[in-house]
C-alpha cells in the first residue's frame, strides 16, 4: 500500500456516514493491541479554539524537552497534518504501513469503522511506535461519544469555548452541548474550563464535582493585554510579560487556557520551564487563523466557520482594519449558519468575491453572491480559487486589504494557491 492508496482507503469512509458512539473505536483499538492504554494525553474538546490551544500546548511541551504527539482534525492542506510529532507530520511510508495493518482488522469487523475512527487508530499506533511522552489529542466532534474518548483518564481534560454547533448530534442548548463535551472528563484527571457562557461553566463544574476531578476555570482577570500588531500580541499573565504569535483577542483567551493547563500539568509532575512557555507562545504557528499571507495588499486568511468565529473575527478587524474597508473572499458550507456569519462581515466590506468550497456540503458561489446582493452589497462569483485570489488582490491594490473567511474547506486551497501565485515573486 502507498501513501496515496492509504488516504484513498481512509477517505472512502466519510464523516457524513459517522454514527456517534465508541463501540467501533474500542473494538478496532482492541484488535490492534490497545495502543491508547500505553500513552498519556491532554484531551481537548470545545467548539472554538481547540486547534490553537492544541498547537500552543504541543509547542511549549516540545520546547520543554518532551516528545509530543498532536492529533488534530480537519487538516488544512495535507492529510498527514492530522498526526504530528514535535511539529513533523507522519511520513507517507508509516501512514501506508499502519493503515494497511488497521485496514486488515477493520475489514473483519461487522460494522466498518468511519474515517475518523480509522485515523484515530492509526494515530494511536504511530504515537506508541514513536515513543512519545504525551499526546495532545483534539476531539473531532462533541466529546463523550467522539472516538478520541476511547482513551482512559487523560492527564488534563480541557474544555475550550463552547457555542451552538452540530445540534443534530450534540443537543439544542448550550447546556446539552456542554454536557456532551464534558464527557471527556474522567476520574483521575484534572480539568480546565474556558470561562465562557455561565451555563456551560456550571455544567462542567457539576461533572467535576460528581467525579471528584479538580477543576480550574480560567480567570481572565489574570490577563492584561498590552499591545497588538500584525507581528503578534504582548500581554501580562499574573504580572509576567509574554508575547503571542497568534492574532486576535480570542487567542489571548486561548493562551490563558493553555497557561492553566500547564499549571495542572506541573501539579502532576511535568516539568515546564518558564522559558519554554515564553518561547512556545512567541513562536507557535497555527495556519488559517487570522493568518497573514501577504502584506501588499494585506491578505488575511481565517478558517472560521460559525457565528462565534465570525464574532471573534469582527473584533479583530475593528483593530486591524482601523476603519478601512476590505475586499472579502468568501466561501461557506450550506449547512452552516452563514447568514448570521455574513451579516457580521458586511460592515467591514467594500465588496465580496464568492467561492465554492471543495465539499459536497458547499454553498455554490453564485448563491452566496445572491445573498449579498439581496443585502444591497456588491458581490460576484469567481470560477475557481485562483481566479478568486487574483480578483481580490487586484481589487484591493497594493495598499488595500483582503480578508478570506468562511470555511476550513476553503482555507487550505487558498493557502496553496496563494503560495503558488505570490510567495516566490
Amino acid at each position: 500500500m502507498t501513501k496515496e492508496e492509504a488516504i484513498s482507503y481512509i477517505e472512502n469512509y466519510g464523516w457524513s456516514t459517522t454514527r456517534l458512539g465508541l463501540d467501533r473505536t474500542r473494538e478496532l483499538l482492541h484488535r490492534v493491541g490497545d495502543p491508547q492504554k500505553k500513552l498519556k494525553f491532554i484531551h481537548v474538546a470545545g467548539s472554538n479554539g481547540k486547534g490553537s490551544t492544541c498547537a500552543m500546548l504541543a509547542r511549549i511541551l516540545e520546547l520543554s524537552g518532551y516528545r509530543v504527539g498532536m492529533y488534530i482534525s480537519p487538516y488544512i492542506q495535507e492529510f498527514c497534518e492530522r498526526i504530528q510529532i514535535n511539529g513533523e507530520y507522519i511520513d507517507g511510508d508509516s501512514l501506508a504501513r499502519i493503515t494497511e495493518h488497521v485496514m486488515n482488522e477493520a475489514e473483519q469487523m461487522y460494522d466498518h469503522p468511519s474515517q475518523f475512527e480509522l485515523v484515530t487508530a492509526i494515530g494511536m499506533i504511530y504515537f506508541l511506535e514513536q515513543g512519545v511522552d504525551i499526546v495532545v489529542l483534539e476531539v473531532g466532534m462533541g466529546g463523550a461519544l467522539d472516538s478520541t474518548n476511547a482513551i482512559d483518564a487523560p492527564e488534563v481534560a480541557v474544555i475550550t469555548n463552547i457555542g451552538l454547533e452540530h445540534t443534530e448530534y450534540l443537543g439544542n442548548t448550550l447546556e446539552e452541548i456542554a454536557a456532551t463535551k464534558a464527557g471527556i472528563i474522567k476520574p483521575g484527571c484534572q480539568a480546565v474550563c474556558y470561562d465562557g457562557a455561565p451555563e456551560v461553566t456550571e455544567v462542567v463544574k457539576g461533572v467535576c464535582e460528581d467525579l471528584s476531578v479538580p477543576l480550574r476555570c480560567v480567570d481572565f482577570s489574570r490577563l492584561t493585554p498590552l499591545s497588538e500588531s500584525l507581528d503578534g500580541q504582548v500581554f501580562l499573565w499574573d504580572g509576567e510579560e509574554y508575547k503571542l504569535a497568534l492574532l486576535g483577542e480570542h487567542q489571548l483567551h486561548n493562551a490563558a487556557t493553555v497557561l492553566n493547563v500547564l499549571e495542572a500539568l506541573e501539579e502532576r509532575g511535568w516539568n515546564v520551564p518558564l522559558e519554554a512557555v515564553k518561547e512556545g507562545l512567541a513562536t507557535v504557528k497555527w495556519p488559517a487563523r487570522l493568518e497573514i499571507l501577504g502584506r501588499k495588499p494585506l491578505f488575511i486568511l481565517d478558517g472560521g466557520h460559525n457565528p462565534q468565529c465570525a464574532e471573534a473575527l469582527a473584533k479583530s478587524l475593528d483593530k486591524l482594519l482601523a476603519g478601512k474597508k476590505a475586499i472579502f473572499l468568501l466561501g461557506v458550507l450550506a449547512d452552516k449558519d452563514y447568514p448570521t456569519m455574513m451579516d457580521m462581515m458586511i460592515p467591514y466590506a467594500e465588496k465580496f468575491i464568492c467561492l465554492t468550497p471543495d465539499s459536497n456540503r458547499a454553498l455554490p458561489a453564485e448563491k452566496l453572491a445572491e445573498f449579498f446582493r439581496e443585502k444591497g452589497c456588491e458581490a460576484k462569483a469567481a470560477d475557481s480559487f485562483v481566479d478568486g485570489i487574483k480578483i481580490a488582490v487586484k481589487e484591493a491594490g497594493e495598499d488595500g486589504i483582503v480578508v478570506c473567511f468562511g470555511s476550513l474547506y476553503l482555507a487550505g486551497h487558498i493557502r496553496t494557491e496563494y503560495g503558488k501565485l505570490y510567495d516566490n515573486k
